[in-house]
Formats: structure tokens, C-alpha cells, sequence
């Protein structure tokens, strides 16, 4: 049985119990442990239950590699399924529950799936739900549905916070082992910049466990020396419980900090996301120890060598009184040595290799008494829920019992894995190291950047150096080469600390146990744990063709979930290489995309949660806004004014009113959402010909031009005003729900395509506030406020200029967007309120009065101007709005132009826009679709336009339309028909779509 000694546990502090529960059972542990430690400490075995089989799963490692203990933690607020027990801190009144299971862990029906596996292989799926065709819906669905995923997911609102943090640096380390420990100190000598992080609450890695000593001293004094001397420097950074998640391009990488998950009861927030940009990146990731494949091996009580280790040494918890080691390599003798001094038995170590002479652990082992079988294997481990015994063979055969060893638990060691995932994650390749039978880093050809080289270099076990003394050489001269090329230098007399060296015997690869297992005894040799999948299984997919590593995986879910082949991946591929008889590094491997280990999703959204998930935006005139009685829309994340209510008139009365009076008189605009942002440098008129359909280069300073933005695909995305402030400055209007999306559109082409152009982009849309004032008295509302002449001939129509208007310093553009006489003027935010105050004041003799969205709408249609969203829906291209005169013939090149001259684009049968008058002078429903003659082939009357916009018009005293259709402009005067949802069916004549104004007189004076 598993067990705490009394002896043991450096980790920790038996001064202090700690009282946690699992499945309802009152257990106690100490403060140090995880819930893996403390549950074997409990005897608790059995933790979980297989995927697909429902199998009893017990704990088979010490880190985050551990496949089968995910539990559900917490309750309500903080509930959190699918957490791993191995990384889970021990903290007082911890709640944990078991997945997977009914109606408990101890009997569960779903483990009657194991008498049906020879019914479900790998892929079954793929062939047994396709017939009969109509069950899948009533019968296959539901119960996939039933059976899918693992644990809970949470029902109540987290009651914790979270938040993202942004930080610089010159040199990220990533992994506190001593390779990480050394390279961060010799990168901080040289005076970079330093951060390094620990994913776990510990410093060392696993040297303080497996020994020996560092210029002189124990490995725990070096690393409690060098960990001083890192706090002590003030341009480095240190933090434990914080994983490299992810490396990304341009040294971008995220890092992921839980908090106070070992104590839920402090302030603060749980988990921090860490957003990186590192001039270098250094992964120190340390090796995950592989499994063997034998029979039973997922049986409880089988477990990973070092993990037995850790959890002997660092927590004084003993997973069994007598332990078989099988091992192909010498680290698992330190195992076995370990039991041995803790006064526990080690009936037998079955060694795979036959070796010439005794290495130096080998010779230690024996001088303690233990046995050592030399080419030898575990033909089947005996048990149900935990160990009972194992049945030996030799590794040459097939598995014949030559002995039977009664024992509670199996320490296996396959080899060493370099953790090479975050060094792949941004292209990172790999070379296979056949000495030590694993992928390693290919430092020939590392992650690069923007400028051709390598930003990630790996240190220690990472890189494929596993003796101590190797690992700090390696680590000293990663960190010295980091330095050198980020323009550092470390001291004269710094050099790599020196390890007491250990010689190993060669390990030999060992795919199978034994190497000739018959088929009986491949189909219980599990390669994955969590997702079921057998020896047998991997074979199975490639005789049905699946020869491809990534067809593979898919085929049998090898290394899916949560697991992502940290422990199942190679074993995976050398048994998909071993069936289809090819080399390991010829199937290759499967991709590594982060996170590396799971992240939660809270610390994602970080503070984006509440009402700051999406933060409402208002202008600086917005409680003028609300105080007058104003209707707000939802504009982007913008709140604007949609009509401005007096009294007990209605919504409808109130749009009215402003569309009449603007036409009349005077109305004011709040236009501070429009996206103003900046291109500036000596090619940004070239940028912006290549952004917008028309010529922008050729725009002289103090003018403005109207311009249209399309995708790479042709398709239109964006309109507005770009006025020329001087020869290297533009200022880009968008629409309000288009700035952030139109800046990230101008800056992805500039940083991947155009990235050589001296070219600057700033989104300055909230340092603004803009007003437009509209209508026939609006000159004179602002020669009332004097400052600046404002007349036709100073600045006449689609001119803007700088000056003074009231005592405000403004910007004032000379455009419009209703056909009236129309000023859009610019002033710093902080005075906007203040501005449009004095606007109101002296406006107030000339009918002024504000104006919201819908007003602006019913102006723009009247003018036949479009609106992006409305006449475009991501389908449509200027030339189907009638728009070619803004596609310029001058230039040889902008974005879409290809695209629109492809067939389909060039269509003669494309839908264009026009104008629609109702008959009766009703208004058209917004939407609707005109139908005309015939069915289509599902019988479906065909459709030959639809509606973009409409409204009723009060200074036409009529509905008009905007509208979409089939050779429309060749239809002038036509009349169709529109079915409406109501039951009604209106019908339409096809107009010109400018109905008021069409010369443009009213706004030209």
C-alpha cells in the first residue's frame, strides 16, 4: 500500500496538517504537498477512470505530464473541472471529486465498455455512426453528446479576478531548473535584462532529487545560493508558479501565473497572463520521462520511476512497500536506491539492456542488495484496481512467464524526452537523437525573426544534455552566446560551475515489452492513458492507411486532450514507424502548438469580464447627450445619440423633427466616433494608393478626398474622408464601427507585406472630439463665433484648415455627409463639451438643434450616399454601388484590384444600386427581397433584388429605398414587387437613388 513515512518529504512542513477531501472523504495532508502526493500519502490509488473504457486510472507521474489524475475542484463560484492532482498545491478545505465515473469510482457501469473493445478499435467511430442514416440523429447523436468530454463544466459566475501584465526584457528564461538557474544568472552578469520563470512553487528541478554535488557543495546548496543572488540583482526578475505557455513570432511569448490557487483565501487575483516581448528567449524546459509499453501497464500502481522518486524524496510518501523497477536506462536505478535507503523493498530490477560490465549505479544497486535482471521484461502486470504482482519474461521473446513477482508497485522508465515544445511552437525543427532515442532541438535551425536569426535557444535537458555537469556547461554557454548577440558581455572570470559526473551505460530503445509481445498482449499495452489507445491500436491505423503521424493521431486520438503527447507521443511514434517499418524520424512528429500545458480561460479574458468585458465608449459629449432626452444605438462599442426626444413625441416624431429642421435650419452632430487615424512618413502616400481604390498621393496639404477601402478579396470594408495635413502626414476618417478594424487592417499589411516602408499608423479616434454642424445657417452659426474665415472662397467645399473659432483652437473640414451645407470640426476631447456648448449658444437665434444617427441616415439616403453595413455586406464591390468614378485608372495596383477582375466580379448579372420608390409612397420594409418571374431549383420563387436601406423621407413627404438589383440601372422607371413579412406586398419603381438635390447645389455654396 502507498503510505507516508516518517522519515522523508523536504518539501514539507509537517508542522502544519492540512485537512482537504476527495469524493466526499475527509483526508489529511501537510503544507508542501500537492494533492497527488497527499492522496498516495491517504492510500488512495484509484483516482480517476479511462475515457473510453472507463479503466480504474491511477497516478502515474509527478508534473504536468500526468495523464489520469483530473479531478474536479472547488465548488460554485470556484469550481474547476479537469484540474491535474499532480500540480495542484495542497491547501486547507480543498474539495476534489473524481471524473468519469457512475455512480462512483469505486463501481462504475461504464466499465462495461472493456468486455466490448474488441467492438470498438480505434476509428470505430468513423464506421459504425454512418448506418443506419436516420439513427444518428435519435440514437448516436444523443449518446455521444452523453458520453463526450471530461468532468463538469462550471454553471456558477467565478468569483475570483484575474489580469493580464505586459513586460520587456532582453532575456526570458524559461524553466528554474539548474540549467535555468545558471543561464539567468550568467545572462544577468552581463547586464541584461532578466526574467525567469518556474512553473512550479520550487526552485532546482529534479537535481535536488536525483543528487550529487556543484563546486563542492549539494545540489540544494547551489541552488539556494544562486537563487539569493538572483533576488539580489536588480535587473532580474524571478517568479515560481508561472509557466511558459506559448512563443510566438518577434520574441512574443505568454507566460501563465497562478497566484493564489495554494491559497484562495488571500486578496488578489487568481491567475496572471503574462504578455512578453524578449529580445531572446532561453527554454531550460528540462525532459519528461517516457513510459514502457507492457501489458497492464495503466494499472494503478504503475508508475514513472522519477516520479516515485519525487514522491519518496520530496514528500516521504512511499506508492508501495515493494516495488519492481523495469527499466531500459540507468536513471531508474536512482529510484530503486532511493527505496532501498528508505527501508522499502525493491524485489527485483528488470533491466531490457544486456550490458558488458556493471555501470557505476548499477554496481551500487547490487552492493544494497538488490536483484538486478539483466534482458529481461515485465510480460503482464497482475491487478485490477491497484498492483498485486507482475509476470516476468525475457525482452528477446514473446512474452512467455518465466517468474511471477508479488509486489504494489511498478517504477517504469522508458528514456528521457527533451521538452522541446515551446522551442517548436514558432517553427522551431527538431533532429532525432538516436544515442539517446529522441527528439532534440535542431539548434541549426531554430524559431527566427524578423531579421533571419534565431530567438529561442535551448539549455540543459531541453537541448538533449542530460549528465549534470553538461547540463551547467550547456546552460553557462546558452546564456553567454544570448548575451553576445543582443550586444551584452559577461565578466572576464565567469565561467560554468562544475558537477560531480556520474557515467552511465548507453540506454537501448525499448518500444515494446517484449519486443516479440503477441497480439494478446499488445491490445493491453497502453501507449495513452487518458484517450485508451493501445499498441494494438496504433498498428490498426496504419494497416487501414493512415501513414501520416497526423492522420494517425486523429485516427486513434493518440496524444490528444489534455494530455498533448507529453507522455504518449514518442512511444506513439516509434510503434507507427515499427508497423509500417520505416525509421522514427521518417514518420516524424506530430505538431506542438500552445499552450503548453493548459491555461485557464479566465485568465484569457483577464479583466474583460462584467461590464468591462466590453467597455461602453462615450464621446465627451455624452451626458449633454443623455441630459436632452437623447435614445442611444449601439454603434461598435459606441453609444450614440439615435434621436433626441422632447417632451411626450415619440421616437419616430423625433427623427422627424431633426431631418426637417437640419434641411431648414441648423443641426448639430456629435461625430467624435468616426475613426481618425494617422499614416505618416515618406511613404505614406504610397501606403494609403494602396489602401484606398482611388489616388492619394496625388492629394495636395489642406485638402480632402473621399476614398474607398477594399479586402484583398475585392470586397468594400471601409469608406470615409483622408485629408493631407503636409507632404508625409495623412489623417484617415473611418466609419465609427470601422477604426480599430481598419487600423488592424493597415498595420497587419504593413508589418507582413509592406514591413520595409517607413510608414507610422496611430489610431488618435477618442484624442477628438468632432461636431458637425449642418444646414443653411451653419456658416453663419460660425462666422457668429468668429475666429477664422469659414467662407466659400477661404475654404471652399472638401477643404479643411487649422484656426481659432470661438477662442477654441480647431480643425475645421468643409464636408458633408447629408448635401447641405456642412462643417465637421475637430477640437481637442478634453473641450469638446465646452465647444459644443458655444455652438449651441450661438446657433441658438438660427433653429439650432441637435441631430442623432437616424436623422444622419434619412440625410445620407436622401443624397443617395452609402453606408457601410447597410449597402455593404461583405459581398458587395464599389462597382456594384455604381462607385467606379472612386476607383482610380491612374495606379497599377491596390488592394482588391485583382480580385475584382475576376469572373465572377466582372458578372454582367451582378445585383446594383439604385433607388426605390414605393407607389402609394409607403415605406419598404428594411430587408426585403424582390421576387420575380419563375422558381428556382428548390422550387423557390427567384429573387432579383433586396432592400439596403429605407425610410420615410419627411422633406419628400414619401418612403425611399436604397436597394440592390438584378440590372438595376438598366430598369430606370420599372416596377417591382416586394413581398413583406406583414402580409402585405408593396411594389416599387426603380429611381435614380440621389433624390434630393441631385446638382448638389444646397451644399456648394
Amino acid at each position: 500500500m502507498s503510505t507516508r513515512l516518517v522519515t522523508g518529504g523536504r518539501l514539507l512542513n509537517k508542522s502544519k496538517p492540512v485537512n482537504f477531501t476527495f469524493n466526499g472523504k475527509q483526508l489529511r495532508g501537510y503544507e508542501g504537498d500537492t494533492l497527488a502526493s497527499a492522496l498516495l500519502a491517504n492510500d488512495q490509488m484509484l483516482v480517476g477512470r479511462s475515457f473510453k473504457y472507463h479503466r480504474p486510472r491511477g497516478i502515474v507521474a509527478a508534473g504536468p505530464e500526468e495523464p489520469n489524475g483530473l479531478v474536479n475542484l472547488g465548488r460554485e463560484g470556484r469550481f474547476e473541472p479537469n484540474q491535474r492532482v499532480t500540480t495542484t498545491e495542497l491547501f486547507e478545505g480543498l474539495e476534489a471529486a473524481s471524473q468519469n465515473h457512475w455512480p462512483s469510482l469505486e463501481f462504475d457501469v461504464g466499465a462495461i465498455n472493456k468486455y466490448l473493445s474488441r467492438f470498438l478499435p480505434a476509428g470505430f467511430y468513423y464506421k459504425m455512426f454512418m448506418y443506419p442514416r436516420a439513427a444518428w440523429k435519435h440514437v448516436y447523436e444523443p449518446i455521444i453528446r452523453q458520453s463526450a468530454g471530461l468532468g463538469r463544466a462550471p454553471k456558477a459566475r467565478d468569483e475570483d479576478t484575474y489580469e493580464h501584465f505586459y513586460a520587456f526584457c532582453d532575456v526570458l528564461v524559461i524553466g528554474g531548473g539548474v540549467a535555468g538557474l545558471e543561464a539567468a544568472r550568467s545572462a544577468g552578469r552581463s547586464g541584461a535584462r532578466v526574467i525567469l520563470f518556474e512553473q512550479t512553487d520550487t526552485w532546482g528541478g529534479r537535481a535536488p532529487v536525483d543528487g550529487g554535488s556543484i563546486d563542492g557543495n549539494p545540489v540544494d546548496k547551489f541552488v539556494d545560493d544562486i537563487v539569493s543572488e538572483l533576488k539580489a540583482m536588480e535587473n532580474v526578475q524571478i517568479r515560481t508558479r508561472c509557466m511558459g505557455a506559448g512563443v510566438y513570432d518577434h520574441g512574443y511569448v505568454l507566460g501563465y501565473e497562478r497566484l493564489t490557487d495554494h491559497a484562495p483565501q488571500s486578496a488578489g487575483p487568481r491567475h496572471r497572463l503574462w504578455r512578453i516581448r524578449a529580445g531572446h528567449v532561453i527554454t531550460a524546459t528540462g525532459a519528461l520521462e517516457r513510459p514502457l509499453s507492457f501489458a497492464g501497464n495503466d494499472i494503478p500502481g504503475v508508475m514513472l520511476a522519477a516520479s516515485v522518486r519525487d514522491y519518496l524524496v520530496n514528500f516521504g510518501v512511499s506508492v508501495g512497500d515493494r516495488t519492481v523497477v523495469v527499466t531500459n536506462n540507468d536513471n531508474a536505478y536512482l529510484t530503486a536506491i532511493a527505496l532501498k535507503h528508505a527501508g522499502l523493498d525493491v524485489p527485483a530490477i528488470l533491466d531490457a539492456r544486456v550490458l558488458p560490465q556493471d555501470s557505476q549505479l548499477m554496481a551500487q544497486a547490487k552492493a544494497l542488495g538488490i536483484r538486478v535482471v539483466m534482458g529481461h521484461a515485465v510480460s503482464s502486470v497482475k491487478g485490477g484496481k491497484r498492483v498485486t504482482g507482475v509476470e516476468v519474461c525475457s525482452q528477446a521473446g514473446e512474452g512467455a512467464v518465466l517468474e511471477e513477482i508479488a509486489c504494489d508497485a511498478v517504477a517504469m522508465s522508458g528514456g528521457w524526452s527533451p521538452v522541446v515544445h515551446l522551442w517548436s511552437h514558432c517553427g522551431g525543427k527538431l533532429r532525432w537523437d538516436t544515442a539517446l532515442a529522441c527528439f532534440s532541438p535542431d539548434v541549426d535551425n531554430p524559431p527566427k525573426g524578423a531579421d533571419g536569426l534565431g530567438f529561442v535557444t535551448p539549455a540543459g535537458a531541453a537541448a538533449g544534455v542530460f549528465a549534470l555537469d553538461d547540463v551547467l556547461c550547456d546552460a553557462h554557454a546558452a546564456a553567454d552566446g544570448v548575451a553576445v548577440s543582443l550586444g551584452f558581455k559577461l565578466p572576464k572570470d565567469s565561467s560554468a560551475p562544475k558537477a560531480e559526473r556520474r557515467v552511465d551505460a548507453p540506454m537501448a530503445p525499448v518500444w515494446m515489452m517484449p519486443q516479440g509481445a503477441s497480439v494478446k498482449l499488445r491490445e493491453k499495452a497502453w501507449l495513452d492513458y487518458q484517450n485508451d489507445v493501445k499498441v494494438s491500436d496504433v498498428r490498426l491505423a496504419a494497416q487501414e492507411g493512415f501513414v501520416s503521424v497526423e492522420h494517425a493521431k486523429r485516427y486513434t486520438t493518440l496524444g490528444m486532450a489534455t494530455d498533448q503527447g507529453k507522455l504518449s507521443n514518442i512511444n506513439g511514434l516509434a510503434t507507427l514507424a515499427g508497423a509500417l517499418d520505416a525509421d522514427i524520424p521518417t514518420v516524424g512528429t506530430t505538431t506542438f502548438r500552445p499552450p503548453y500545458h493548459p491555461i485557464s480561460m479566465a485568465a484569457i479574458g483577464g479583466e474583460a469580464r462584467g461590464d468591462v468585458f466590453q467597455p461602453v465608449r462615450r464621446t465627451p459629449m455624452h451626458g449633454w447627450h443623455e441630459s436632452h432626452g437623447a435614445e442611444f444605438e449601439p454603434v461598435g462599442h459606441w453609444r450614440r445619440p439615435y434621436a433626441y426626444k422632447q417632451g411626450a413625441e415619440s421616437t419616430h416624431d423625433a427623427v422627424m423633427r431633426e431631418v426637417t429642421n437640419t434641411r431648414e435650419k441648423l443641426g448639430l452632430l456629435d461625430a467624435s466616433t468616426l475613426g481618425k487615424i494617422i499614416v505618416k512618413g515618406p511613404d505614406a502616400g504610397k501606403f494609403l494608393d494602396m489602401m484606398y481604390t482611388n489616388m492619394m498621393s496625388t492629394l495636395k496639404p489642406g485638402k480632402c478626398r473621399y476614398g474607398l477601402m477594399c479586402s484583398e478579396n475585392g470586397f468594400l470594408i471601409d469608406d470615409g474622408v483622408v485629408a493631407r495635413i503636409d507632404d508625409e502626414t495623412f489623417l484617415c476618417h473611418t466609419t465609427t464601427g470601422g477604426a480599430e478594424r481598419i487600423h488592424g487592417h493597415m498595420e497587419e499589411w504593413l508589418q507582413t507585406e509592406w514591413w520595409d516602408w517607413k510608414v507610422y499608423t496611430a489610431n488618435v479616434t477618442e484624442q477628438y472630439a468632432q461636431i458637425a454642424v449642418v444646414g443653411p445657417n451653419a456658416r453663419k452659426c460660425l462666422e457668429k463665433l468668429g475666429g477664422m474665415d469659414v467662407s466659400k472662397e477661404a475654404l471652399a467645399f472638401m477643404d479643411w484648415a487649422d484656426g481659432t473659432l470661438g477662442g477654441f483652437k480647431v480643425r475645421v473640414y468643409r464636408i458633408s455627409f447629408s448635401g447641405e451645407l456642412s462643417y465637421e470640426i475637430a477640437v481637442d476631447a478634453s473641450l469638446g463639451q465646452a465647444f459644443w456648448d458655444a455652438l449651441m449658444v450661438a446657433g441658438n437665434d438660427l433653429g439650432v438643434m441637435p441631430y442623432g444617427t437616424e436623422c444622419l441616415h434619412i440625410l445620407r439616403a436622401e443624397k443617395g450616399f452609402i453606408m457601410i453595413g447597410d449597402e455593404s455586406d461583405g459581398t458587395i464591390i464599389p462597382q456594384d454601388l455604381g462607385l467606379n468614378w472612386a476607383i482610380s485608372k491612374k495606379k497599377d495596383d491596390y488592394l482588391g484590384k485583382r480580385a475584382q477582375e475576376r469572373t465572377h466580379m466582372t458578372d454582367p448579372n451582378r445585383w446594383k444600386l439604385v433607388g426605390l420608390e414605393t407607389t402609394d409612397g409607403s415605406t419598404l420594409p428594411d430587408g426585403a427581397y424582390a421576387v420575380g418571374e419563375g422558381s428556382n431549383e428548390n422550387g423557390q420563387r427567384n429573387m432579383i433584388g433586396r432592400v439596403t436601406s429605407t425610410y420615410h423621407s419627411p422633406v419628400l413627404g414619401k418612403g425611399i429605398a436604397m436597394g440592390l438589383v438584378h440590372n438595376g440601372p438598366d430598369r430606370m422607371g420599372e416596377v417591382i414587387t416586394f413581398p413583406g413579412t406583414d402580409g402585405k406586398t408593396y411594389e416599387a419603381k426603380i429611381v435614380d437613388p440621389v433624390f434630393y438635390d441631385k446638382e448638389g447645389e444646397k451644399g456648394n455654396v
